[in-house]
């Protein structure tokens, strides 16, 4: 397959490219800066240079064309303001979404937040951040031409990876590791009958494969 990541210097992304090119697959990566590109290269994918704020349609359709999967995985980053929230975790996720649907990717994977929600109250930074993710949500998923997956992480750790999580539509309040959400997206990517989900994930008991068999039906 051919993969084309958003936000692909981020830590989960680079985890992800890892593991598809580990087995075999094609992988791009959209970074902002070029000095960021050796460590995708040490991880095995392609990088690409594109600022995701201030491209257009056209731009990120042209980085998508001939991709069998698609994965946004950027974020504005800790320490980002309120506005940043909106052009990054909402506005780059719209756009890569239209991008998909003008290049004709049909699997779309977003790397979303547990308790992101369109309607969430409240100005703080990370109330607008949990809002900006849900309206993101919620325009991809409202995509008749993705074959989308939505993704929740809990509360993120660099803690290694086990192996063993916990994946459904609601599993609660939890952690997971870096390095186990990097893994069942890698599983996600290729799953097409993970289409139309919007799954939470957390640490838990069930190996990674079987997580994502299960939620598909399989």
């Amino acid at each position: 397959m051919r993969i084309v990541i958003a936000g692909g210097h981020g830590q989960i992304a680079l985890r992800l490219e890892r593991l598809l090119s580990a087995r075999g697959d094609e992988v791009a990566g959209i970074i902002r800066r070029a000095e960021q590109g050796d460590d995708l290269r040490a991880a095995g994918a392609e990088p690409v240079l594109l600022d995701l704020e201030s491209a257009s349609v056209e731009e990120v359709a042209a980085l998508l064309q001939g991709a069998d999967a698609a994965v946004f995985a950027a974020g504005a980053g800790p320490g980002s303001g309120t506005a940043r929230k909106e052009t990054v975790d909402k506005g780059a996720a719209v756009l890569f979404a239209d991008a998909a649907v003008r290049a004709g990717v049909r699997r779309f994977v977003v790397v979303s937040s547990m308790g992101a929600d369109p309607a969430h109250r409240g100005d703080d930074v990370f109330d607008v951040y949990l809002r900006a993710k849900g309206e993101a949500d919620a325009y991809v998923t409202g995509q008749s031409t993705l074959d989308w997956t939505i993704l929740r992480p809990g509360s993120l750790t660099d803690a290694p990876g086990t192996g063993l999580v916990r994946l459904e539509a609601h599993t609660g309040r939890g952690a997971v590791s870096r390095d186990d959400v990097a893994a069942v997206l890698a599983e996600l990517v290729d799953t097409s009958a993970t289409a139309g989900l919007t799954l939470e994930l957390i640490g838990g008991s069930t190996p990674v494969t079987v997580a994502v068999k299960s939620v598909a039906g399989n």
